[in-house]
């Protein structure tokens, strides 16, 4: 089976898809779990998705539903809502859209957010900001997916002077 956007293919893939194409053609397959990218990115810069102090939870989301669905199957003002950490994958082109939808449901607009391009390859970059500015920081810089963005009081935990996160393979 291929491999997907998030990491394992059963996360925003194809992963469920190509397992019922394969099944139904009788085809054996041996699955091999996968680590998303939603929990490996943030953490390899050193933002837990969660913490005692900061979020005891956690939701991953899709930043880019399927545009054939007749409506949106993300309920905005529960995600506002929310006390925990929101990961977003796939969310880079619509992020304004994203922060704009949160803040109008309740979401706190200086809450921190990170977008983290290019995951844990060796020229990562990190994009920091508050939600109502998170759409216009990244667009000034050029943000290009992948992307994993992590909205939360964890980002807080982020610091840029830690010479010691280094991305998976070294430097």
């Amino acid at each position: 089976m291929s491999g997907s956007k998030a990491g394992d293919p059963f996360l925003f893939g194809r992963g469920g898809e190509e397992l019922e194409t394969l099944r139904a053609a009788k085809i054996e397959v041996e699955m091999v779990p996968g680590v998303t990218s939603a929990l490996a990115v943030p953490a390899s810069v050193g933002i837990p998705v969660t913490h005692r102090k900061y979020a005891s939870q956690v939701t991953i989301l899709t930043g880019h539903e399927d545009p054939t669905k007749a409506a949106s199957a993300l309920d905005w003002k529960l995600l506002a809502q929310g006390r925990g950490t929101i990961v977003i994958l796939m969310g880079v082109a619509n992020l304004p859209g994203i922060a704009k939808a949160l803040i109008a449901n309740g979401k706190d607009a200086g809450t921190p957010v990170a977008v983290i391009e290019r995951g844990l390859r060796k020229d990562r970059r990190v994009t920091t900001g508050p939600l109502r500015e998170i759409g216009a920081i990244a667009a000034k810089v050029g943000v290009k997916p992948p992307a994993v963005i992590v909205i939360g009081d964890v980002v807080r935990l982020y610091d840029k002077n830690r010479p010691d996160l280094i991305p998976y393979g070294g430097r």
